[in-house]
């Protein structure tokens, strides 16, 4: 196990092949690396939830039904940015590291009576590592006929992002429908090193280039219940189809003709799971609301196990398996009117979250668990405002685990406008 440790926590300069890193996990070494936290900063700071939600104030991906909750001929707008710090321990062994990165663009218009439409892009994985330890070859394990120092490396980067397009149309004032259309794309790459303390022992490495390109789609629901004067309860649902894999592979290796060639990944039959989410949420009229979700996707069958570039072939042993999480949050606005005091008018938000990752290691479930904590500041008129998230966590339970306490931090720009509205003179 300690190999393992200095594998995951080996202090070596970060440097990816584009100079830098989406996201950075040890873990993100197997399948299509770490999957990105969905929605907005608007939902970061709720713990992550969105499928119930329904604001007129924001754009909320995470559901396609959601988009008809909005003034009439409303425009919006939602640019993100995301960082987070880590530091990984397994026993006396430490390391960390920062990313900053642009998270999400997403605009949102009506179109015909209670429809509306929206289109955006949003990352969907994340893979960044860099690992290395040292062994001694004794005299006793001559395999190849060496005795001495042997270096190990190993690094990748990458990730997939998605484009989404959305519409969704109410009905009866209740009920609104919607579905999306989900492109996923982007290209990952993972390489290896070993090298020996002879010079006359020939460097081997081998690696592989991933360009990924999925479709999907996904559907959406939620229906609103009134309650009293002002409240309101509101059911959501979402599914997303299972996505197969295409694209090429390229395959490298020192051992072997330095260039392996390429091969279509239809080939190997490799997908991203489908996904199911369930939602309920509670509102006070305009000034206070709480949520929980829950959602689950069975990756069992995406075959990461099986495919070269998708599977670990390091100490670690990663198995796909269902990944689930649960989620809720809540928010209150003081006194949205307020003239006198602006830290009134602002919106204060508090959420909780687990989650259990795609796969598992060492046939162990691999979790993350956090609070949430965030606020939306008013900008000039209208809904326009920024948002603001801090993500406090912590991946990897028990002694087997390397654990990973981050610090996500997310900063979401809200853009609100009337369109088609007549000025009038008198």
């Amino acid at each position: 196990m300690w190999i393992v440790a200095v594998l995951l926590l080996a202090g070596l300069p970060l440097h990816a092949q584009n100079g830098t890193y989406t996201g950075y996990s040890p873990y993100s070494v197997y399948g299509i690396g770490d999957l990105h936290p969905a929605g907005s900063a608007f939902n970061a700071s709720m713990g992550g939830v969105g499928v119930a939600t329904r604001n007129r104030r924001f754009v909320n991906t995470m559901n396609p039904a959601s988009i008809t909750a909005r003034d009439s001929l409303s425009f919006m707008a939602d640019f993100g940015l995301y960082g987070k710090a880590s530091l990984f321990r397994q026993g006396d062994l430490k390391g960390a590291k920062p990313v900053f990165n642009l998270h999400d663009f997403v605009i949102s218009f009506p179109m015909w009576r209670k429809t509306a439409f929206m289109i955006g892009v949003q990352p969907f994985s994340d893979t960044g590592f860099s690992m290395s330890y040292v062994d001694k070859i004794s005299s006793g394990d001559q395999s190849i006929g060496y005795t001495g120092n042997r270096a190990y490396s190993a690094a990748g980067d990458g990730g997939l992002n998605q484009f989404f397009a959305g519409a969704s149309v109410l009905l009866w004032n209740r009920l609104s429908l919607g579905a999306q259309y989900n492109l996923m794309f982007g290209n990952i790459s993972k390489y290896s090193t070993s090298s020996f303390g002879d010079a006359s022992y020939r460097t081997q490495a081998m690696g592989d280039t991933l360009q990924l390109r999925a479709h999907t789609a996904k559907f959406g629901l939620q229906y609103e219940q009134p309650v009293g004067r002002a409240g309101r309860f509101t059911l959501g649902a979402t599914y997303r189809l299972k996505a197969n894999i295409s694209g090429q592979a390229v395959e490298y290796s020192s051992i072997s003709e330095m260039n392996l060639g390429s091969h279509d990944l239809k080939e190997d039959h490799i997908s991203i799971a489908d996904e199911m989410g369930f939602g309920l949420a509670y509102n006070q009229g305009d000034r206070w609301s709480m949520e929980v979700d829950y959602l689950r996707s069975d990756w069992s069958g995406s075959n990461f196990d099986a495919v070269r570039g998708f599977r670990n072939n390091g100490t670690y042993s990663f198995k796909s398996s269902v990944a689930q999480s649960v989620r809720a949050g809540f928010e209150i606005t003081p006194n949205r009117n307020d003239i006198r005091y602006y830290l009134k008018r602002c919106t204060y938000r508090f959420g909780a979250y687990w989650d259990q990752s795609y796969y598992q290691v060492d046939g162990q479930n691999l979790a993350a668990a956090g609070i949430t904590l965030g606020m939306t500041i008013p900008v000039f008129q209208g809904y326009n405002g920024i948002t603001f998230a801090l993500d406090l966590g912590q991946r990897g339970f028990g002694t087997a685990f390397v654990k990973e306490n981050y610090v996500g931090f997310h900063v979401g720009f809200n853009i609100f406008d009337i369109w088609f509205r007549k000025p009038q003179y008198q």
